[in-house]
């Protein structure tokens, strides 16, 4: 999350990108082998936020409960410890085993929205099901994701 603040992301956008990254590497993590997982967390944040610059120049930045949006000061954003390497590969770990226990075609349909970007119709389509059933499967997914971690994630 540092890293996102640090390249002048909003906390909400940093929350958001952060989650993105973890759910990047679960999918990555089920197809292969990770041996490096700290560079794999750094190079998918990378991604994730080159993704993220390219189509917010088609969406506007829009403020949040009132609060402005825009860059963090520097007093709010913490350098990466060893510490913090640490807990980031737990809660890497922990957000790894809480998605691999949501049913497969939850699981997937909620990547697919979250992470991949895809729109809910084209999900639907896909999996043969209704748009509304896709918005059910990602509801259900995050509810999951919230009760188990609360709000301060993993």
């Amino acid at each position: 999350m540092s890293y996102f603040l640090r390249h002048d992301r909003t906390r909400e956008e940093a929350e958001d990108l952060t989650q993105d990254v973890f759910v990047r590497i679960v999918l990555r993590a089920d197809r292969e082998r990770i041996d490096d997982p700290e560079a794999l967390v750094f190079v998918t944040a990378a991604n994730v936020l080159k993704t993220h610059i390219r189509d917010g120049r088609r969406r506007p930045a829009v403020s949040i409960d009132g609060l402005p949006a825009g860059p963090v000061p520097d007093v709010f954003i913490e350098d990466r410890t060893p510490e913090r390497v640490l807990l980031g590969k737990e809660r890497a770990e922990a957000m790894l085993a809480a998605l691999n226990k949501l049913g497969p075609r939850t699981r997937d349909i909620y990547i697919l929205f979250r992470v991949e970007g895809l729109k809910q119709q084209d999900i639907a389509a896909q999996f043969g099901i209704t748009r509304s059933m896709v918005e059910k499967e990602v509801k259900k997914a995050a509810v999951y994701l919230a009760r188990r971690f609360g709000r301060k994630g993993p």
